[in-house]
């Protein structure tokens, strides 16, 4: 291993993205030291760039999710079969960190994702912290951080290609809890979006119908899954029209909000039937107020509305496992149309804000 290493460095918001050199960790045991062989940049990254979310610590490495191979390991970890990870396995590791196992949230609620001392990779660790994010040629796996082996024959490329969205749209499928047959609108064919779409449909949804834009991102829907499609061309009035012409009148059993601006919250609460479910997690970042009227899309229509925030061992334990199962039929790896080298980290980013790419990885190695 090296002594140093290069990481792209997220100085400050709406600054220019540089190059750094940081010096090889020093392992405690239970650590170890990922060689990166991709890591994503996804609309977090964006928010992160346009200093949208509250507390980072700027100056960061960006890249919550990373995949690549263990160069270094100091001391035994071992996954939760009890099997030793060793230098040379293709891993990835869920980017949080620090949860404290001992608050309301980790031991009473069991919502860790809600945990006040969670630190978050890529996101909420500074660069001063060290390697810590995934846009860099290696990132520190500090002590107790839960790692996940990629199987043989699933390629990383798939993995990567879900990403971040697709642990999220894991959280976002359990809590909709969707029954057999069940139709769904999801708002938003981003990266969240796309996984949700086809998480949907292998859950064995009846209609899954895309709701959002460009027309290359619908059409990637219908392969990931979606039975109809419907562009942004159209009025919020006449997009839930359509959503209850294909309902049989009555709108969608569920409807997942993956599309980010605060409209699309109501948007779903109008698509939604009576007694459905909404849940909304496109709204990471404060995008503003809605007005809704919650006599009559909440009330009066006996809507269940869920939040999602964040996501904990098992999202990325299952997404990695469902990655495997279903990369035969899911096109996750296509949704990679584009990938960066470090020194074109900023491009990178460009490319993502712009909606020019559906996903974008960074290589670092």
């Amino acid at each position: 291993m090296g002594t140093s290493y290069r990481a792209a460095v997220m100085a400050a918001p709406n600054e220019p993205i540089e190059i750094r050199d940081f010096p090889a960790p020093v392992l405690d045991d239970g650590a170890a030291i990922l060689a990166t062989s991709y890591s994503e940049v996804c609309g977090t990254d964006v928010h992160l760039w346009h200093g949208k979310l509250a507390g980072v610590p700027y100056p960061i490495i960006p890249g919550h999710v990373a995949v690549g191979h263990l160069a270094q390991i100091r001391g035994a970890i071992k996954d939760i079969e009890g099997e030793p990870f060793r230098e040379g396995d293709l891993v990835t590791y869920l980017d949080v960190h620090a949860t404290c196992n001992h608050c309301y949230h980790c031991l009473v609620a069991k919502q860790p994702t809600r945990c006040t001392s969670r630190k978050v990779y890529g996101i909420t660790y500074g660069a001063n912290d060290g390697l810590l994010g995934g846009w860099s040629e290696a990132v520190w796996l500090q002590p107790g951080l839960k790692l996940v082996r990629i199987p043989s024959g699933l390629a990383p490329e798939t993995f990567i290609g879900g990403g971040c969205g697709l642990v999220t749209a894991i959280h976002a499928i359990d809590r909709a809890e969707l029954r057999l047959g069940n139709s769904v609108v999801v708002l938003g064919v981003g990266p969240v979006g796309q996984s949700v779409i086809a998480l949907a449909r292998q859950s064995g949804a009846g209609d899954v119908i895309a709701v959002g834009g460009p027309d290359d991102r619908l059409e990637f829907a219908r392969r990931m899954g979606a039975s109809h499609a419907i562009g942004l061309d159209l009025s919020a009035d006449d997009r839930a029209a359509r959503v209850r012409e294909l309902t049989g009148g009555r709108g969608a059993d569920v409807v997942i909000e993956a599309a980010g601006p605060p409209d699309a919250v109501r948007d779903a609460l109008e698509m939604v039937r009576d007694g459905g479910r909404v849940v909304v997690c496109g709204q990471y970042t404060d995008g503003g107020e809605v007005s809704i009227n919650p006599h009559l899309l909440i009330n009066k229509k006996h809507v269940e509305l869920r939040g999602t925030w964040g996501s904990d061992y098992s999202h990325f334990f299952r997404a990695v496992q469902l990655a495997a199962q279903f990369q035969p039929v899911v096109p996750w790896g296509e949704m990679v149309s584009h990938r960066f080298a470090l020194d074109d980290a900023e491009s990178a980013l460009r490319a993502v804000a712009s909606r020019d790419v559906i996903k974008a990885i960074i290589a670092p190695n």
